[in-house]
Order: C-alpha cells, then sequence, then structure tokens
C-alpha cells in the first residue's frame, strides 16, 4: 500500500494557511491605490509597508522563542490568525494615513505571532523522508494563493468596493481560526 503524501494534520494546516495567505493576497496589487482613497500617496504606501515589515520582524523574534517554549503551538497560530482578521475588519474603518500605520502594525504583529508557531507545527507533522515534497507543496500553494488572490482581490473590488474585499478578507481569517480550533479539538493537530 502506497503512504500518501500528506497526513491529516499537513491538510489542515495547508488549508488554513492556504484562505490565510489568499485573504492578504487579495490587497497586494490593488494596495497603494486604496492609500491614495484615503488620502496618502506613494510615499505613505511604502512607510505603510515597511511598518508591516518592521513590527513583523521584531515581534517574530519574540513569538520565535515563545514558540519554542510553547507547549500547544496551535494556540499561538489561531491567536495569529485572529489579530490579522481584526487589522482586515480595521480596513473598513480606515479614513486616514495614521490610522492605515496602525492597522499594518496589527496585521504584521498578526503575522509574526502565527508564522514561528505555523512554521514549527508545519515542521512537527513532516514526513523526513518526504520533506522536500511536503514543505515544496507549502511553497507552491503560497504562489498560487498569492496568483488567485491578486486575481480575486481585484474582481471583487471592481465589483463591489474596497469593503467588499476586507470583509472578504477578515472571513477567510476568520475562518482559518475556527477550522483549526475544531480540527485542533478533534486531535488532529
Amino acid at each position: 500500500m502506497k503512504k500518501k503524501l500528506f497526513n491529516k494534520a499537513l491538510k489542515v494546516l495547508l488549508m488554513t494557511n492556504g484562505l490565510i495567505l489568499l485573504a492578504g493576497a487579495m490587497i497586494g496589487p490593488i494596495y497603494a491605490l486604496f492609500v491614495e482613497r484615503v488620502g496618502g500617496d506613494l510615499m505613505d504606501a511604502s512607510i505603510a509597508g515597511g511598518l508591516f515589515a518592521l513590527s513583523a520582524g521584531f515581534v517574530s523574534l519574540i513569538f520565535g522563542r515563545l514558540s519554542d517554549k510553547t507547549k500547544d503551538t496551535t494556540w499561538v497560530v489561531i491567536l495569529g490568525y485572529l489579530l490579522i482578521a481584526l487589522g482586515f475588519f480595521l480596513y473598513l474603518f480606515v479614513d486616514s494615513v495614521s490610522f492605515l500605520f496602525i492597522v499594518q502594525i496589527i496585521i504584521g504583529t498578526g503575522e509574526a505571532i502565527y508564522s514561528p508557531a505555523f512554521d514549527k507545527l508545519y515542521s512537527l507533522h513532516v514526513d523526513k523522508k518526504r520533506s522536500g515534497a511536503q514543505w515544496g507543496a507549502w511553497e507552491s500553494m503560497n504562489y498560487f494563493t498569492i496568483a488567485i488572490g491578486a486575481f480575486a482581490g481585484g474582481v471583487i473590488v471592481n465589483q463591489f468596493g474596497f469593503e467588499a474585499v476586507f470583509l472578504v478578507m477578515m472571513t477567510l481569517c476568520l475562518a482559518s481560526a475556527i477550522l483549526l480550533y475544531f480540527f485542533k479539538e478533534k486531535s488532529t493537530l
């Protein structure tokens, strides 16, 4: 009998993280348009991106160490997913560049909270003999979700506006957190 490439835990992690990546990709190509809409310019979009990255970088260092000390890293991943959902929800209320900067820091912090814990969880369930294929699946899923999310985000904003895409992004993140919680409760992870 041929062994399956993915165990149940990896399937759950790929699915839930795929939804998070899809949500994040929806704003990527049209982000500068949103910044302009709230009164910002190209430099403001650049600063917002920098604040996201700086907050994610610093918080990743902290939560990377904490994930090593945490017995149940699934809760850390769920917390990160929920914080990102909150950030996407807050986009609905962004009416100034300064508030946009705060939202970017919240989203960057959410990313940084979940990423090291997710990597730890994923690594725990990887088969050493298939680690290249299993990590390769995550890498390809990352690129596929970027492609799909970029297109879907543009379509949604074009048809229904930024508010609709922010609600979809938030919903995808909440769905990821909820799914991960229920699979955790079933002892899948």
